[in-house]
């Protein structure tokens, strides 16, 4: 678990051994001890507000234990475009980097493995496919682009000379 992760679960943790079913009992019981009816109702606000707090508190743990999931998560409906997408721009690197049409049936393999009954086993497994998949796809992108752009500037500067 990274480091985030670990504070949320700690906030999370601090929250629900704090203010238990016993917290608000002794702070009600406290608050019936008061004489003044003043004093009493301060005390029940305090413990209203005290829970309020922790309420949103709660839910902002909640958001961004949400945002996290969905970080490492995808639909099924995201599964499906991924693979129409991949082979897409796939056969667009390809026309880009020639040299690339060797690893054609490596590729073909990767995007085979993006079925949704394949990456939701690995998910369950731990397996950040986002993380596997996308920074890889994400660095051939980019080479292949840099490929091009250096080679057009090489080509450039020729015509120029």
């Amino acid at each position: 678990m990274d480091d985030y992760s670990v504070q949320l679960a700690s906030t999370f943790a601090d929250i629900i051994s704090k203010y238990t079913i016993n917290w608000v009992e002794n702070k009600i019981a406290q608050a019936r001890e008061k004489r003044d009816i003043k004093e009493q109702q301060n005390a029940y606000e305090e413990i209203i507000n005290s829970l309020l707090q922790k309420n949103m508190e709660l839910e902002r743990v909640a958001r961004e234990y949400k945002i996290l999931y969905e970080r490492v998560t995808i639909s099924d409906e995201d599964i499906e475009y991924l693979q129409k997408t991949i082979k897409s721009a796939l056969e667009l690197l390809f026309s880009f980097a020639p040299d690339m049409k060797k690893q054609e049936e490596n590729i073909n393999l990767l995007i085979e493995l993006l079925n949704k009954d394949t990456l939701k086993t690995m998910q369950l497994l731990g397996f950040n496919y986002k993380e596997a998949i996308g920074q890889p796809l994400t660095e051939v992108c980019a080479n292949a682009i840099k490929r091009k752009l250096s080679g057009a500037n090489k080509q450039s500067h020729k015509k120029g000379k």
